[in-house]
């Protein structure tokens, strides 16, 4: 019989303690940007780079970094691959704690930060905006993750009323979990469209860029399944789950075979694959960002490696950096806003950006230790 329990493992670790340091350094600018100097103060953000590290980071790849949930329900629910769902609470949780984390660190990034609320108000809404879209669903897909984490909390508490009423009702919750980041990992991508000629040319794919975020944003969701697994495993002691690792790489593989695929043929029909050796900086960085694509599926074709924890590990850190190199390059590395403008993140920005990581780490052992999250099997 399937069951979920805590670890009950101490939660003092001096791994804690090192990030709850980082924590505390972030959230020392974190206080200097909102109530001492504003956002100058704390930034190198500029007129031609009006998102930096925080936007880019938080909000474009954290959230993808957080689709583990998503990943894994398409998985489950529409290919009725049931046999994952033990990975489903510890994805959802690690999507959760993605997704808050990610809008949390857009308020770092907004001029006027206390007016957040104007975004749901339906009559101040540009209907014409893909940050409308962004806004609005990653703010319902939070609320819905809540709704997915809830059962974790009611089992803690032992509230066996509410669980059986909510498990009626969750088949809505997760076909909205599902439609979701669809639609707002899609818009990211179209967001690449609206900048136009100020996107490299290599990156700027004709109208595909929704279609090739929601593909990073599944690779990049499974990858973290693959390395949250892993670490738990070897960190926290938790039983292996070589088996259900090895058909998730499986399916990543072709995941990864269908993005290169896709991005080569685009550049192909846009008479752009000469720009891949003639391009500079952009076509060293273009190399580099398909390399970590590649590796991986050379790794992942290999029987033996999607058997193996360790090498699993390995391909999944380097699809983790594929996604992240992909979505980095597009809209900061490479972005060309125009004449006389540079940008580099200052100090404080890597400072407050490491420090909302540091805390998405901490709050996800504090959680895993002390409520059923991870999978254990028990014999009847």
């Amino acid at each position: 019989m399937s069951t979920y329990k805590p670890t009950g493992q101490r939660v003092l670790t001096l791994s804690f303690l090192f990030l709850g340091v980082i924590f505390l350094i972030g959230a020392y600018f974190g206080f200097q940007r909102f109530f001492v100097g504003g956002m100058g103060s704390v930034s190198n953000l500029n007129g031609g780079f009006s998102w930096g590290i925080w936007v880019v980071y938080d909000v474009v790849i954290g959230t993808a970094l957080a689709c583990g949930g998503y990943a894994l329900a398409m998985t489950i629910y529409i290919m009725n691959r049931g046999r994952y769902h033990p990975l489903m609470r510890p994805a959802i949780l690690t999507s959760l704690l993605g997704y808050a984390l990610g809008g949390f660190g857009a308020f770092f990034d907004m001029g006027k930060f206390w007016q957040f609320y104007e975004i749901f108000l339906p009559w101040n809404w540009n209907f014409n905006s893909v940050m409308l879209e962004v806004g609005l669903c990653v703010a319902t897909y939070i609320i819905i993750l809540i709704i997915e984490f809830s059962p974790v909390f009611l089992e803690r508490i032992g509230a066996k009323g509410l669980l059986k009423v909510l498990n009626k009702v969750l088949f809505v919750v997760i076909a909205l979990g599902i439609l979701l980041p669809t639609m707002h990992q899609s818009s990211l991508g179209s967001l690449l469209i609206g900048m136009g000629h100020k996107v490299d040319p290599l990156w700027q794919t004709w109208h595909f860029q929704p279609l090739l975020a929601i593909i990073t944003a599944l690779i990049m969701g499974f990858s973290i399944v693959v390395f949250e697994t892993a670490l738990t495993s070897v960190g926290l002691k938790q039983p292996a789950e070589a088996p259900l690792l090895a058909g998730l790489g499986r399916i990543i593989m072709w995941l990864l075979v269908g993005f290169v695929v896709i991005r080569l043929v685009i550049l192909a029909f846009q008479s752009k694959l000469g720009l891949i050796f003639t391009s500079g900086t952009s076509s060293l960085v273009f190399m580099i960002e398909m390399a970590l694509f590649i590796i991986p599926i050379i790794l992942l074709a290999m029987a033996k490696t999607r058997n193996n924890p360790g090498q699993l590990l390995v391909a999944a850190v380097c699809m983790l950096f594929a996604g992240a190199a992909y979505r980095f390059d597009a809209f900061l590395i490479t972005y060309n806003p125009g004449p006389g403008y540079t940008y580099f993140p200052s100090a404080p920005e890597i400072m407050i950006t490491l420090a909302i990581i540091a805390f998405e780490i901490m709050a996800f052992l504090f959680l895993v230790k002390k409520l059923p999250v991870l999978h254990a099997t028990k014999s009847a």
